[in-house]
């Protein structure tokens, strides 16, 4: 009786000890997966940050990016964002576009209204012609793309704003350079050309067949730049850009792109230099966007290019283009009332 006791006193004692230990080993076990989640958390924090802080840093900021407030439309819709993007390429040929015919290199050649739904399901982008002949605000009419020779980039917001009667909310300029550079950082850029050409600035050296092509940052650059190897011009151009900015949207947000943070830091670091943004339109703004974008694929990004009358001659003999007044009012109270997807649709804009 004694030795039971004994034991079962032993037993006793040495079972709340047994029952701590498995406690503290628990615990132990808990706060150390918690903190490794914080040092993930951290980690990720501080890539993220760095992301930010290379993109704001890289990037040039608009100090007058906007006209003055009296002169610009109401903001229709809450939630809903419109985007200018302008291109510009230091490196074409200068063209007479100002109203003294004085040749010069601070223009747009490529001009995109980008909108996005507040449901944030779509994006649309509409290329507008740098050719299109417009009411430039205090100037009269001229080529759209005069407008940054005549006012810069407050002045082509403005010009936008009137034609569409709609507010702009950022802005964003790329240098075509930049293209370069972003497509080298992706591992280049697979594009389905429907036209096979030889670029002029790559003479000798590449000819895009039909079909599937890879492109690396030099040949996207000529790709993207292209217009004197098509009769028709711009019209051709533009459609190639739209071509190698779906293609560059969608290795973007591919899962190999997106799960590599070296791929992510390298498209940053390449991209920045070459944009010129609003003083609003930061990595804190652009990062939420993306994360609103999550679920965005391929298809859900519509490009158009902004019907117009084709071409004709200006008073003074320009070969200009012709607006199309009664779509683009038709495309512009889609914007307002941000029905774009249903207006699309039903006018067969949709490439």
């Amino acid at each position: 009786m004694t030795h039971s006791t004994d034991a079962q006193t032993a037993e006793h004692h040495a079972r709340p000890r047994r029952e701590k230990s498995q406690k503290k080993t628990a615990r132990n076990v808990l706060l150390g997966f918690a903190a490794a989640v914080l040092v993930i958390a951290l980690a990720c924090g501080a890539y993220v940050f760095k992301l930010a802080q290379t993109f704001n840093t890289g990037t040039t900021k608009i100090e007058n990016a906007f006209p003055d407030e009296a002169t610009r439309p109401i903001k229709n819709v809450t939630g809903a964002m419109n985007i200018l993007v302008m291109g510009k390429d230091k490196n074409a040929d200068k063209s007479v576009d100002t109203d003294d015919s004085a040749p010069t290199d601070q223009r747009t050649d490529t001009l995109i209204w980008v909108h996005v739904p507040a449901d944030r399901k779509n994006v649309y982008a509409i290329s507008i012609m740098r050719d299109t002949w417009v009411n430039i605000p205090g100037h009269g009419e001229a080529k759209i793309n005069a407008a940054m020779a005549q006012g810069g980039v407050a002045l082509t917001v403005q010009t936008v704003e009137s034609l569409f009667q709609q507010r702009i909310d950022h802005v964003a300029m790329v240098d075509f350079e930049g293209f370069k550079g972003l497509t080298d950082a992706l591992g280049g850029v697979e594009v389905n050309i429907k036209t096979g050409f030889t670029p002029s600035v790559l003479k000798g050296k590449v000819t895009f067949q039909p079909g599937k092509n890879m492109l690396d940052g030099e040949k996207a650059l000529a790709f993207v730049r292209e217009r004197r190897s098509f009769p028709d011009s711009d019209y051709t151009r533009v459609k190639n850009q739209q071509l190698f900015l779906k293609a560059l949207l969608s290795k973007t947000i591919s899962k190999e792109t997106l799960t590599n943070p070296v791929r992510i830091n390298n498209m940053v670091d390449a991209m920045s230099p070459y944009v010129s943004v609003d003083k609003d339109f930061d990595a804190g703004t652009i990062g939420g966007l993306a994360f609103q974008f999550k679920d965005l694929r391929e298809k859900d990004t519509v490009m158009f290019t902004l019907p117009n009358l084709g071409v004709g001659t200006s008073a003074d003999g320009q070969s200009i283009v012709v607006a199309d007044q009664v779509a683009i009012s038709g495309i512009a109270n889609a914007i307002g009332q941000d029905k774009l997807g249903a207006y699309v649709t039903e006018n067969g804009l949709a490439q």
